[in-house]
Protein backbone atom coordinates (compact mmCIF):
# COMPACT_ATOMS: atom_id res chain seq x y z
CA UNK A 1 0.00 0.00 0.00
CA UNK A 2 1.33 3.24 -1.20
CA UNK A 3 1.95 6.15 1.54
CA UNK A 4 0.10 9.14 0.44
CA UNK A 5 1.96 12.33 -0.80
CA UNK A 6 1.97 15.23 2.05
CA UNK A 7 -0.37 18.03 1.53
CA UNK A 8 0.40 21.29 0.67
CA UNK A 9 2.28 23.26 2.96
CA UNK A 10 0.09 25.98 3.90
CA UNK A 11 0.67 29.30 5.62
CA UNK A 12 -0.23 29.50 9.50
CA UNK A 13 -0.47 33.71 9.19
CA UNK A 14 -2.77 34.72 6.29
CA UNK A 15 -1.18 37.66 6.50
CA UNK A 16 1.83 36.35 5.00
CA UNK A 17 -0.19 35.36 1.70
CA UNK A 18 0.02 37.23 -1.50
CA UNK A 19 -2.52 39.34 -2.39
CA UNK A 20 -4.24 38.62 -5.56
CA UNK A 21 -4.68 40.90 -8.09
CA UNK A 22 -8.19 41.15 -7.24
CA UNK A 23 -8.16 40.91 -3.90
CA UNK A 24 -10.18 43.45 -1.51
CA UNK A 25 -6.76 44.74 0.02
CA UNK A 26 -5.15 45.30 -4.12
CA UNK A 27 -8.48 46.85 -4.66
CA UNK A 28 -8.27 49.42 -2.09
CA UNK A 29 -4.76 50.46 -2.78
CA UNK A 30 -5.45 51.30 -5.93
CA UNK A 31 -8.40 53.05 -5.87
CA UNK A 32 -6.80 55.66 -2.59
CA UNK A 33 -3.32 55.85 -5.78
CA UNK A 34 -6.13 56.98 -8.17
CA UNK A 35 -7.48 59.48 -6.23
CA UNK A 36 -4.42 60.54 -5.42
CA UNK A 37 -3.37 61.05 -8.87
CA UNK A 38 -6.69 63.16 -9.65
CA UNK A 39 -5.67 65.24 -6.59
CA UNK A 40 -2.69 65.95 -7.77
CA UNK A 41 -3.88 66.68 -11.07
CA UNK A 42 -6.03 69.15 -10.49
CA UNK A 43 -5.04 73.04 -10.66
CA UNK A 44 -6.05 74.34 -7.64
CA UNK A 45 -3.96 71.14 -6.41
CA UNK A 46 -0.31 72.59 -8.59
CA UNK A 47 -1.24 76.41 -7.66
CA UNK A 48 -1.11 75.41 -4.10
CA UNK A 49 1.88 73.06 -4.25
CA UNK A 50 3.38 75.66 -6.00
CA UNK A 51 2.75 78.42 -3.56
CA UNK A 52 4.09 76.50 -0.83
CA UNK A 53 7.28 75.32 -2.70
CA UNK A 54 7.68 79.38 -3.13
CA UNK A 55 7.56 80.41 0.26
CA UNK A 56 9.39 78.05 1.35
CA UNK A 57 12.49 79.15 -1.02
CA UNK A 58 11.89 82.46 -0.17
CA UNK A 59 11.76 81.29 3.86
CA UNK A 60 15.40 79.54 3.06
CA UNK A 61 16.60 82.46 1.60
CA UNK A 62 15.39 85.05 3.94
CA UNK A 63 16.60 82.87 7.36
CA UNK A 64 19.65 82.33 5.33
CA UNK A 65 20.11 85.73 4.84
CA UNK A 66 19.38 86.78 8.47
CA UNK A 67 21.97 84.01 10.04
CA UNK A 68 24.57 85.29 7.33
CA UNK A 69 24.33 88.75 7.62
CA UNK A 70 27.17 91.25 9.06
CA UNK A 71 27.99 90.83 13.19
CA UNK A 72 28.60 88.85 15.37
CA UNK A 73 24.92 88.25 16.39
CA UNK A 74 24.60 84.54 17.75
CA UNK A 75 22.11 82.10 16.05
CA UNK A 76 19.65 82.66 18.40
CA UNK A 77 19.51 86.47 18.64
CA UNK A 78 19.36 86.42 14.85
CA UNK A 79 16.67 83.78 14.48
CA UNK A 80 14.59 85.94 16.91
CA UNK A 81 15.16 89.78 14.98
CA UNK A 82 14.48 87.71 11.72
CA UNK A 83 11.25 86.77 13.86
CA UNK A 84 10.03 90.39 15.50
CA UNK A 85 10.63 91.74 11.67
CA UNK A 86 8.51 89.20 10.19
CA UNK A 87 5.27 90.20 12.00
CA UNK A 88 6.21 86.97 14.51
CA UNK A 89 7.07 88.93 17.93
CA UNK A 90 4.31 87.35 19.46
CA UNK A 91 5.60 84.25 18.93
CA UNK A 92 9.18 85.13 19.90
CA UNK A 93 8.03 86.97 22.95
CA UNK A 94 5.65 83.90 24.03
CA UNK A 95 8.39 81.28 24.03
CA UNK A 96 11.27 83.93 25.48
CA UNK A 97 8.27 84.52 28.23
CA UNK A 98 8.34 80.73 28.78
CA UNK A 99 11.75 80.07 29.23
CA UNK A 100 12.21 82.58 31.64
CA UNK A 101 9.64 80.89 33.59
CA UNK A 102 11.40 77.54 33.32
CA UNK A 103 14.38 79.32 34.57
CA UNK A 104 14.02 82.47 36.79
CA UNK A 105 16.89 84.34 38.49
CA UNK A 106 17.91 82.47 41.86
CA UNK A 107 16.89 84.39 44.58
CA UNK A 108 19.20 84.52 47.74
CA UNK A 109 22.81 83.50 47.47
CA UNK A 110 26.21 85.21 47.27
CA UNK A 111 28.51 86.42 44.37
CA UNK A 112 30.79 83.95 42.67
CA UNK A 113 32.85 86.82 41.94
CA UNK A 114 35.13 89.40 43.50
CA UNK A 115 32.85 92.45 43.97
CA UNK A 116 35.99 94.46 42.97
CA UNK A 117 36.17 95.63 38.96
CA UNK A 118 39.44 94.20 37.27
CA UNK A 119 41.14 97.99 37.10
CA UNK A 120 43.03 99.86 39.68
CA UNK A 121 42.31 102.07 42.58
CA UNK A 122 41.33 105.88 41.72
CA UNK A 123 44.49 108.30 42.07
CA UNK A 124 45.78 110.82 40.06
CA UNK A 125 49.40 110.54 39.54
CA UNK A 126 50.01 111.51 36.11
CA UNK A 127 50.97 114.72 34.47
CA UNK A 128 47.63 116.46 34.46
CA UNK A 129 46.88 118.83 36.99
CA UNK A 130 42.74 117.85 36.37
CA UNK A 131 41.72 116.61 39.86
CA UNK A 132 39.80 113.35 39.45
CA UNK A 133 36.10 113.67 40.36
CA UNK A 134 35.33 110.58 42.30
CA UNK A 135 31.74 109.89 43.59
CA UNK A 136 30.72 108.47 46.83
CA UNK A 137 31.05 104.69 47.17
CA UNK A 138 27.55 103.02 46.20
CA UNK A 139 25.07 101.63 48.77
CA UNK A 140 24.52 98.30 48.31
CA UNK A 141 20.77 97.89 47.74
CA UNK A 142 21.65 94.34 49.32
CA UNK A 143 22.23 95.40 52.35
CA UNK A 144 25.78 95.60 54.48
CA UNK A 145 28.32 95.78 51.61
CA UNK A 146 30.72 92.55 51.00
CA UNK A 147 34.34 93.19 50.53
CA UNK A 148 34.65 95.51 47.72
CA UNK A 149 31.34 95.97 46.89
CA UNK A 150 30.48 99.57 45.40
CA UNK A 151 34.06 100.97 45.73
CA UNK A 152 35.01 102.65 42.61
CA UNK A 153 38.39 101.34 40.76
CA UNK A 154 40.12 102.99 37.45
CA UNK A 155 39.17 101.47 34.40
CA UNK A 156 40.71 104.06 32.07
CA UNK A 157 42.69 107.03 32.46
CA UNK A 158 43.59 110.27 30.53
CA UNK A 159 47.43 111.68 31.05
CA UNK A 160 46.95 110.00 34.69
CA UNK A 161 44.10 111.30 35.64
CA UNK A 162 41.14 108.66 36.21
CA UNK A 163 38.39 109.01 33.54
CA UNK A 164 36.57 105.89 33.60
CA UNK A 165 35.39 104.31 36.73
CA UNK A 166 33.86 101.10 37.50
CA UNK A 167 32.11 99.70 40.47
CA UNK A 168 30.16 96.23 41.07
CA UNK A 169 26.96 95.41 43.93
CA UNK A 170 24.34 93.24 43.86
CA UNK A 171 21.27 94.87 42.55
CA UNK A 172 18.58 94.50 45.57
CA UNK A 173 18.09 92.42 48.22
CA UNK A 174 16.46 89.24 46.68
CA UNK A 175 18.66 88.83 43.93
CA UNK A 176 22.06 88.44 45.92
CA UNK A 177 23.64 86.52 43.59
CA UNK A 178 24.20 88.47 40.74
CA UNK A 179 25.78 91.71 40.19
CA UNK A 180 25.77 94.78 38.52
CA UNK A 181 28.23 97.02 37.16
CA UNK A 182 28.14 100.74 36.93
CA UNK A 183 30.71 102.89 35.29
CA UNK A 184 31.25 106.58 35.91
CA UNK A 185 32.82 109.09 32.87
CA UNK A 186 34.36 111.72 32.99
CA UNK A 187 33.22 114.22 29.77
CA UNK A 188 36.05 116.48 30.78
CA UNK A 189 38.74 113.82 29.71
CA UNK A 190 36.37 112.13 27.01
CA UNK A 191 34.92 112.29 24.00
CA UNK A 192 32.04 110.13 22.02
CA UNK A 193 31.20 108.83 18.83
CA UNK A 194 27.70 107.58 17.69
CA UNK A 195 28.23 104.30 15.48
CA UNK A 196 25.11 103.15 13.59
CA UNK A 197 24.59 99.37 13.04
CA UNK A 198 24.60 97.12 9.53
CA UNK A 199 20.90 96.82 10.02
CA UNK A 200 19.94 99.20 13.14
CA UNK A 201 19.95 102.09 11.72
CA UNK A 202 21.17 100.08 8.49
CA UNK A 203 23.49 101.23 5.92
CA UNK A 204 23.50 105.42 4.97
CA UNK A 205 25.94 107.79 4.38
CA UNK A 206 26.70 107.97 7.98
CA UNK A 207 30.31 109.29 7.58
CA UNK A 208 30.88 106.64 11.15
CA UNK A 209 31.48 102.94 10.27
CA UNK A 210 29.34 100.10 12.18
CA UNK A 211 32.49 99.35 14.26
CA UNK A 212 36.10 100.71 15.37
CA UNK A 213 38.23 99.50 12.44
CA UNK A 214 42.04 99.99 12.91
CA UNK A 215 43.55 103.01 12.54
CA UNK A 216 40.38 104.55 15.04
CA UNK A 217 41.70 102.46 17.97
CA UNK A 218 44.06 105.08 19.15
CA UNK A 219 43.07 106.92 22.59
CA UNK A 220 39.90 104.11 22.73
CA UNK A 221 38.94 103.56 26.44
CA UNK A 222 35.37 102.28 26.40
CA UNK A 223 32.25 101.43 24.10
CA UNK A 224 28.67 100.54 25.38
CA UNK A 225 25.86 99.31 23.44
CA UNK A 226 22.27 101.53 22.21
CA UNK A 227 18.83 100.91 22.48
CA UNK A 228 15.53 99.12 21.34
CA UNK A 229 15.21 98.70 17.25
CA UNK A 230 14.84 102.03 16.09
CA UNK A 231 12.14 100.85 13.97
CA UNK A 232 10.03 98.96 17.46
CA UNK A 233 7.24 100.95 17.63
CA UNK A 234 7.21 100.54 21.47
CA UNK A 235 10.91 102.40 21.71
CA UNK A 236 9.07 105.54 20.08
CA UNK A 237 12.00 107.29 19.10
CA UNK A 238 14.37 107.69 16.08
CA UNK A 239 18.39 108.03 15.04
CA UNK A 240 20.39 111.00 13.81
CA UNK A 241 23.63 111.19 12.89
CA UNK A 242 25.44 113.78 10.66
CA UNK A 243 22.46 115.15 9.15
CA UNK A 244 20.55 111.72 8.56
CA UNK A 245 17.54 110.68 9.71
CA UNK A 246 15.91 106.84 10.41
CA UNK A 247 12.65 106.76 12.15
CA UNK A 248 11.41 110.01 13.67
CA UNK A 249 12.80 112.26 16.39
CA UNK A 250 9.63 112.67 18.70
CA UNK A 251 9.04 115.16 21.31
CA UNK A 252 8.95 113.71 24.69
CA UNK A 253 11.21 110.70 24.02
CA UNK A 254 14.70 110.38 25.85
CA UNK A 255 17.37 110.80 24.22
CA UNK A 256 20.99 110.65 24.24
CA UNK A 257 21.89 113.83 22.48
CA UNK A 258 25.71 113.84 20.91
CA UNK A 259 27.66 117.60 19.98
CA UNK A 260 30.06 118.72 17.78
CA UNK A 261 32.52 119.31 21.01
CA UNK A 262 32.59 115.41 21.42
CA UNK A 263 30.21 115.42 24.81
CA UNK A 264 26.52 113.84 25.29
CA UNK A 265 23.59 114.18 27.77
CA UNK A 266 20.83 112.87 28.50
CA UNK A 267 17.36 114.36 27.38
CA UNK A 268 14.12 114.97 27.06
CA UNK A 269 13.76 115.88 23.81
CA UNK A 270 11.68 119.14 23.11
CA UNK A 271 12.07 120.00 26.59
CA UNK A 272 15.85 119.52 27.50
CA UNK A 273 17.50 119.03 24.20
CA UNK A 274 15.93 120.33 20.30
CA UNK A 275 17.83 119.85 17.25
CA UNK A 276 20.51 122.95 16.38
CA UNK A 277 23.31 123.25 14.36
CA UNK A 278 25.61 121.92 17.45
CA UNK A 279 23.93 118.72 17.25
CA UNK A 280 25.71 115.53 15.29
CA UNK A 281 23.47 112.59 16.89
CA UNK A 282 20.71 111.58 18.60
CA UNK A 283 19.47 108.23 20.00
CA UNK A 284 16.09 107.88 21.28
CA UNK A 285 15.02 104.97 23.36
CA UNK A 286 11.40 104.77 25.25
CA UNK A 287 11.09 107.82 28.57
CA UNK A 288 13.46 108.85 31.02
CA UNK A 289 13.68 106.46 33.93
CA UNK A 290 15.22 108.91 36.10
CA UNK A 291 13.90 112.91 35.88
CA UNK A 292 15.41 115.65 38.44
CA UNK A 293 17.20 113.11 39.96
CA UNK A 294 14.02 111.28 40.79
CA UNK A 295 12.81 107.41 39.75
CA UNK A 296 8.84 108.27 38.40
CA UNK A 297 6.28 106.08 39.02
CA UNK A 298 5.81 105.37 35.40
CA UNK A 299 8.51 102.89 35.13
CA UNK A 300 6.00 100.67 37.14
CA UNK A 301 3.40 100.95 34.76
CA UNK A 302 2.53 99.18 32.16
CA UNK A 303 5.52 97.76 32.70
CA UNK A 304 5.41 94.83 29.66
CA UNK A 305 4.89 97.25 26.83
CA UNK A 306 6.06 100.52 28.17
CA UNK A 307 9.58 99.23 28.75
CA UNK A 308 10.13 96.04 26.50
CA UNK A 309 7.92 93.63 25.03
CA UNK A 310 10.75 90.95 24.24
CA UNK A 311 10.22 89.99 28.45
CA UNK A 312 7.56 91.12 30.23
CA UNK A 313 9.10 93.93 32.25
CA UNK A 314 8.13 92.99 35.83
CA UNK A 315 11.05 90.31 35.19
CA UNK A 316 14.62 90.60 35.93
CA UNK A 317 16.77 90.57 33.07
CA UNK A 318 20.06 91.34 31.45
CA UNK A 319 19.24 95.05 31.24
CA UNK A 320 21.55 98.62 30.90
CA UNK A 321 20.69 102.36 30.98
CA UNK A 322 22.67 105.76 30.95
CA UNK A 323 22.68 109.02 33.13
CA UNK A 324 23.81 112.07 33.57
CA UNK A 325 25.11 113.96 36.63
CA UNK A 326 24.56 117.28 37.90
CA UNK A 327 28.43 118.07 37.54
CA UNK A 328 28.21 116.40 33.65
CA UNK A 329 29.15 113.11 34.17
CA UNK A 330 27.60 110.03 32.30
CA UNK A 331 27.03 106.85 34.12
CA UNK A 332 26.45 103.63 32.68
CA UNK A 333 24.99 100.68 34.42
CA UNK A 334 23.96 96.96 33.66
CA UNK A 335 23.29 93.33 34.54
CA UNK A 336 21.30 90.64 34.74
CA UNK A 337 18.90 90.92 36.60
CA UNK A 338 17.80 94.00 36.93
CA UNK A 339 13.64 95.29 36.88
CA UNK A 340 12.86 98.77 34.85
CA UNK A 341 12.68 99.81 39.02
CA UNK A 342 16.06 98.35 40.20
CA UNK A 343 17.87 99.34 37.13
CA UNK A 344 16.43 103.36 37.73
CA UNK A 345 17.13 103.39 41.13
CA UNK A 346 21.14 102.34 40.54
CA UNK A 347 21.81 105.15 38.18
CA UNK A 348 19.56 107.77 40.49
CA UNK A 349 21.86 106.44 43.19
CA UNK A 350 25.07 106.77 41.26
CA UNK A 351 24.22 110.75 41.08
CA UNK A 352 22.01 110.39 38.04
CA UNK A 353 19.64 113.86 37.10
CA UNK A 354 18.32 112.05 33.94
CA UNK A 355 18.74 108.76 33.08
CA UNK A 356 17.20 106.40 30.33
CA UNK A 357 17.08 102.45 29.53
CA UNK A 358 19.05 101.64 26.16
CA UNK A 359 18.81 97.69 25.63
CA UNK A 360 17.78 95.11 27.41
CA UNK A 361 18.12 91.39 27.08
CA UNK A 362 21.50 89.22 27.23
CA UNK A 363 22.39 89.11 23.51
CA UNK A 364 22.83 92.79 23.15
CA UNK A 365 24.45 93.68 26.06
CA UNK A 366 27.77 94.95 26.53
CA UNK A 367 30.54 97.11 27.94
CA UNK A 368 34.38 97.03 26.92
CA UNK A 369 36.94 98.85 28.72
CA UNK A 370 40.00 98.58 26.87
CA UNK A 371 43.86 98.51 28.04
CA UNK A 372 46.95 100.02 25.55
CA UNK A 373 49.00 97.80 26.96
CA UNK A 374 52.07 97.16 24.71
CA UNK A 375 50.38 98.71 21.53
CA UNK A 376 48.11 101.80 22.36
CA UNK A 377 46.60 102.29 18.65
CA UNK A 378 45.22 98.73 19.24
CA UNK A 379 44.42 98.13 22.71
CA UNK A 380 42.70 95.08 24.28
CA UNK A 381 39.55 95.13 24.65
CA UNK A 382 38.04 93.49 28.25
CA UNK A 383 34.48 92.99 28.84
CA UNK A 384 33.44 94.76 32.43
CA UNK A 385 31.14 91.47 33.46
CA UNK A 386 32.52 88.52 32.99
CA UNK A 387 29.46 86.87 32.51
CA UNK A 388 28.17 89.50 29.47
CA UNK A 389 26.95 86.99 26.38
CA UNK A 390 28.81 89.45 24.15
CA UNK A 391 32.88 89.35 23.21
CA UNK A 392 35.38 91.96 24.66
CA UNK A 393 36.17 92.26 20.69
CA UNK A 394 32.56 92.73 19.66
CA UNK A 395 32.81 96.56 18.19
CA UNK A 396 36.30 95.45 16.59
CA UNK A 397 34.05 93.93 13.45
CA UNK A 398 31.13 95.23 12.02
CA UNK A 399 27.99 94.59 14.29
CA UNK A 400 24.35 94.39 13.56
CA UNK A 401 23.47 97.59 16.29
CA UNK A 402 24.50 100.68 16.78
CA UNK A 403 26.71 101.70 19.91
CA UNK A 404 28.42 104.42 21.50
CA UNK A 405 32.78 104.52 21.37
CA UNK A 406 34.77 106.36 24.21
CA UNK A 407 37.94 108.35 23.41
CA UNK A 408 40.35 110.31 25.38
CA UNK A 409 40.29 113.43 24.78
Amino acid sequence: MGIPAPPESVSENPAEEPESPGSPSSAHKHKRFRRIRRLLGLRTTRVVLALIAVVFVWLCWSVGQALTAPGDDSVAARIAEWGRDHHLGPLVTFLEDQQYKAHPPKVGGTPTMALTPDGAPVQNSGTSSMKPIVPTRLVSPAGPPLPGEGTWQTLGSVHGTPAVLGAFLRPDNQHTSYVAAVVSMDQRLLRFQLHPGESDPGTADWGVPPSVPPGQRTGLLATFNGGFKVNDSEAGGGFFLNGITRGTLTDGTASLVFTKDGKVTVAQWGRDATMTPNVTGVRQNLKLIVDHGAVPASVDQNVEYGWGLTIAGKYFVWRSGLGVTSDGRLVFAYGPALSVRTLADLLASAGCVRAMQLDINPAWMSFMYYQPKSNPADPTPVKLLPDQERPADRYYESTSRDFTAVYAR
